[in-house]
C-alpha cells in the first residue's frame, strides 16, 4: 500500500480521526483547558444576549395594541342615516363598512379568501412557517424585502386593524410587529371570528371597505347573495386592490379572479367543472348603479348636529340615526324647484350663465359665488317641527353651502306678517284703514329716504288686510312705525328670528337679513296658532345594538295668543286667495281651493331675492330664489312670479299626487297623495266676527255700497262701533316716523 496523504489515528473510544493538514483536531481540542472564569463570562454573555433579545421582542411592539385591546376590539362601523320610513339614506364613516356575520355568507365566499390568501388558515397559530420560509428564500434570491410575502390572514388583519401602530413598510421590524399582534389575535379569537373580521375590515379599492360595501358597489347586491365568481373576484382584489379591481384593470382583474377559481378547485372547494362554469361570468367594468345621494344638504345638516354631540363615535360606532326626512316630499320639492329654475332661466332678459352652461364648462367642486341662479326649499311639520324636505342649493357638488340653514338675505315683503302680528297684538284690527301714500323720511346721514311700492301707483285708503294681500310697502311702514319698531323687533325674536333686526322703518318691508329656516319657524308659529316649534331633523339615535342614545323632543314655546295667531292666519289666507300669492299658487301651480293655504310673497330691491313662505294646517314650506352675489336675478323678478308657483306645485303633489305632471312616457312615475287634505284652521272661542265696509273700516250699513262689505274677524273689544256712512271720511293714518332709517 502506498503512502497515505493523511494518517488515521485511533481514539480512545475506538473512533478514527483523520490527520492531515490540520492535524489531530479533536484530540488537540480536548487537551485545551478552559479556565473556570471564562466559562462564567460565556454564561453571563449568553444570558445577557437572551435578555436583550427578549427585551427587544417585547419592546418592539410597545405601541402595538395590547391583548386587552384585542379582546375588546370592535370593527369600526359606519353610522346609518334613515328617512322617516326607515329607508337608508346615507352612511357616515371614515371607512364606510357594514359588518356581515361570517355565518351569513355563502360558504364559497370565505373559501375563496382562504384558498387564495391562506390555505392553511385553520392549521396555524397566526404564523405560517412554510410561507415564512418561502418568503425568506425569496428575499435571499432577490436581495430585497420589497417582494416578501408569507403573511397569513391573521397577519393581514392585524395590519389593517392597526395601521397607525404597525405601519405598512416592507421591512423586518414591521413583520415582527405583525407576528406579535397576529399571535395575540389567535389567542383572543376563534378562527371564524378572525376570518369574519378580515373580510369586513379590509379595503376592496375605490374607498370601499368591508365585504358588504364591496359587494353592493361592484355587483349591486348584498354580500349574502354573491355567487362563486363574485366571491372569487373580491378575494382576488384583496391581494392588491387597486391593481386587481376590474374597474381599473379589467384584464388583470379577470385573470386574477380566474386564478382564484382554479385554486378553489385545486383545494377542493369547487369542482373543475364548476370553476370552468364560473370563469365564463364577466367581471364588472363599472360600479353598480346605486341610489344617488338623496337630500345631501339635509344629510350634512344632520351630520353637523351629530358630530357636535357624539364626536368620533359618529364615524366608528355604527349608530342608527332615524330622521324626519320624507323622501317622497323631498322628491316633490326637488321636482318643483327644478321647474322653478327652468322658468327663471327661460325668462326673457335672463343674462346669467345657465346651470347647464356652467356645468359643461367647469369641472370641480365647492365653487364660491356660483354665477347661475340658486335656490332654497324647506318643508316642516308645524306641530312637531320635523323637517320633511330640504334643498340648500342647486348642486351640492358645486356648493356645499346650505342656503336653507346658513344663508342671510333680506326677506322683502315676507317679513310683513311679523309687523302685522305686532299690530294685531297691540289691538289694531285687520280692518284698520291706512292711507297708501308716499313716505318721506330724513335719515341720520342727512339724506332723504323715499321708499316705493312695487307698483308706482298709490291706492289711498286701504285696510291692513288688503294692504298685506297686495303687499303695499307704504302701509307696512306706517303700521310698523305706529306699533313701534321695538315691538316689531321683539315680535320677530319671539317668533324665532335670531338674527339682528334693526329698529329702522325699512325693517317693516324686509330690509333686515334673515335665515330661511328661522323665517319658516316664524310662519310655523302662525300655523300652530301661537306655539313656536324649533325645526329639527332627528327623531332618535340608537347604538349599533339598539339602545336609544338620544331622542330629542320638540322645543315648543307658546309665544303668541292663539286669537292673534288665528287673525294672522286669516290675513295670510287672503294673500293666497286674492293677493300676490294667488296667481302663482292657485293659477300657475293649480293648487285647488280645497286645500286651506296661507302665506306671503317677498321681493327685495332689483329682484335680487324672491320668496314665498306659507303653510297649510299640517305643512309649512318656504321657497327662495336668488344669486349667490346680491344682484338682480332678472328684470321684474317677484316672489309671486317665481317662488309661489314652486310652493303651490309642491303642495299640489303632496295633497293630490303627481298625475298632473306628466305620464310614464314623459318619464314621470305616478305617485299618490302624501297627506290627506286637512280641515281648515279652527276659530278659537273669543273671536268676534263683524260685517264691515272695506273703504272705511266701519260696520257695513245700507248707506254704503254692498259690494264693499266683507266679513272681518276681531279680537274682543277691537271691533268697530261706528256704522258706515260714506258722508264720513275714512281715518287718515298719516303716521310720523319714530326712528332713524338706514
Amino acid at each position: 500500500m502506498g503512502e497515505r496523504a493523511a494518517e488515521l489515528e485511533r481514539e480512545d473510544d475506538g473512533s478514527v480521526t483523520p490527520r492531515g493538514l490540520f492535524g489531530n483536531v479533536r484530540k488537540r481540542a480536548r487537551r485545551v483547558r478552559v479556565p473556570h472564569q471564562a466559562w462564567l463570562v460565556c454564561l453571563f454573555l449568553s444570558a445577557a444576549g437572551i435578555g436583550v433579545a427578549v427585551g427587544s421582542w417585547r419592546n418592539l411592539c410597545a405601541n402595538c395594541p395590547s391583548v386587552a385591546q384585542i379582546y375588546t376590539f370592535e370593527a369600526r362601523q359606519t353610522s346609518k342615516l334613515y328617512a322617516r320610513d326607515s329607508t337608508l339614506v346615507y352612511e357616515f364613516g371614515e371607512q364606510r363598512r357594514t359588518v356581515v356575520p361570517l355565518a351569513s355568507l355563502p360558504p364559497h365566499v370565505p373559501q375563496a379568501f382562504i384558498a387564495m390568501e391562506d390555505r392553511r388558515f385553520y392549521e396555524h397559530n397566526g404564523l405560517d412557517w412554510r410561507g415564512i420560509g418561502r418568503a425568506a428564500i425569496g428575499v435571499l434570491r432577490t436581495q430585497s424585502l420589497s417582494g416578501a410575502g408569507g403573511s397569513t390572514i391573521t397577519q393581514q388583519l392585524a395590519r389593517h386593524m392597526w395601521t397607525e401602530r404597525i405601519g405598512f413598510e416592507k421591512r423586518l421590524v414591521r413583520k415582527l410587529k405583525e407576528w406579535q399582534v397576529a399571535m395575540a389575535l389567535e389567542r383572543a379569537y376563534s378562527k371564524d371570528q378572525i376570518l369574519e373580521a378580515y373580510v369586513n375590515q379590509i379595503g376592496y379599492a375605490h374607498g370601499w371597505y368591508g365585504i358588504q360595501k364591496a359587494s353592493r358597489s361592484y355587483f349591486g347586491k348584498d354580500a349574502v347573495d354573491m355567487n362563486p365568481a363574485e366571491g372569487a373576484l373580491l378575494a382576488a382584489i384583496a391581494n392588491r386592490p387597486e391593481r386587481y379591481s376590474p374597474l381599473n384593470n379589467p384584464d388583470a382583474g379577470l385573470n386574477r379572479r380566474n386564478l382564484v377559481l382554479d385554486v378553489m378547485a385545486r383545494e377542493g372547494f369547487l369542482s373543475a367543472d364548476e370553476a370552468a362554469f364560473w370563469k365564463e361570468e364577466p367581471v364588472p367594468l363599472e360600479a353598480a348603479s346605486l341610489p344617488r345621494a338623496q337630500a345631501p344638504y339635509f344629510v350634512e345638516w344632520v351630520r353637523g348636529i351629530l358630530d357636535d354631540r357624539f364626536g368620533a363615535k359618529l364615524y366608528t360606532d355604527g349608530l342608527e340615526i332615524h330622521t324626519t326626512l320624507d323622501l317622497d316630499m323631498q322628491a316633490a320639492a326637488q321636482a318643483a324647484m327644478e321647474r322653478g329654475w327652468a322658468r327663471i332661466e327661460e325668462r326673457t332678459g335672463y343674462d346669467h350663465p345657465t346651470y347647464d352652461e356652467f356645468a359643461a364648462a367647469n369641472e370641480g367642486a365647492n365653487f364660491a359665488n356660483l354665477p347661475y341662479v340658486q335656490g332654497m326649499f324647506i318643508a316642516t311639520d308645524p306641530e312637531t317641527g320635523h323637517v320633511r324636505a330640504m334643498i340648500g342649493g342647486r348642486d351640492y357638488v358645486h356648493s356645499k353651502f346650505n342656503r336653507a340653514t346658513d344663508m342671510r338675505r333680506q326677506s322683502g315683503s315676507s317679513f310683513k306678517p311679523i309687523v302685522y302680528a305686532a299690530a294685531l297684538e297691540s289691538g289694531i284690527p285687520a280692518s284698520e284703514v291706512v292711507v297708501d301714500a308716499p313716505v318721506v323720511q330724513d335719515q341720520v346721514d342727512g339724506t332723504i329716504w323715499r321708499p316705493s311700492n312695487y307698483d308706482p301707483e298709490f291706492l289711498g285708503p286701504i285696510t291692513m288686510r288688503e294692504a298685506l294681500a297686495r303687499s303695499i310697502n307704504m302701509v307696512a311702514i306706517k303700521v310698523g312705525m305706529r306699533v313701534g319698531l321695538e315691538a316689531v323687533g321683539q315680535m320677530a325674536s319671539r317668533l324665532g328670528i335670531r338674527t339682528e333686526v334693526e329698529r329702522f322703518p325699512s325693517t317693516a318691508i324686509g330690509a333686515a337679513e334673515v335665515i330661511p329656516i328661522q323665517m319658516l319657524e316664524a310662519y310655523s308659529t302662525f300655523a300652530n296658532l301661537g306655539t313656536r316649534v324649533r325645526p329639527f331633523p332627528i327623531v332618535r339615535v340608537e347604538s349599533a345594538d339598539g339602545e336609544v342614545l338620544w331622542a330629542p323632543q320638540p322645543e315648543r314655546t307658546r309665544v303668541l295668543d292663539p286669537l292673534v295667531a288665528r287673525l294672522m292666519v286669516s290675513m295670510l289666507e287672503s294673500v293666497v286667495s286674492s293677493g300676490t300669492g294667488n296667481g302663482g299658487v292657485r293659477l300657475v301651480a293649480g293648487l285647488p281651493y280645497d286645500v286651506p293655504a296661507a302665506g306671503k310673497t317677498g321681493t327685495t330691491n332689483e329682484g335680487s331675492n324672491v320668496w314665498f313662505m306659507g303653510f297649510t294646517p299640517n305643512l309649512t314650506a318656504g321657497v327662495w330664489f336668488g344669486m349667490d352675489l346680491p344682484i338682480s336675478i332678472v328684470d321684474r323678478a317677484t316672489g309671486g312670479g317665481f317662488a309661489a308657483p314652486v310652493w303651490g306645485e309642491f303642495m299640489r303633489e303632496v295633497y293630490f299626487g303627481n298625475s298632473q305632471d306628466g305620464t310614464e312616457e314623459d318619464g314621470v312615475v305616478a305617485t299618490g297623495p302624501l297627506l290627506s287634505i286637512p280641515e281648515p284652521w279652527p276659530n278659537p272661542r273669543g273671536l268676534v266676527t263683524r260685517r264691515v265696509d272695506s273703504k272705511t273700516g266701519t260696520l257695513a250699513s245700507r248707506w254704503c255700497p254692498a259690494e264693499d262689505a266683507y266679513e272681518e274677524v276681531y279680537l274682543p273689544g277691537t271691533e268697530p262701533g261706528t256704522v258706515c256712512d260714506r258722508q264720513a271720511q275714512p281715518v287718515n293714518r298719516e303716521l310720523q316716523p319714530q326712528g332713524p332709517t338706514p
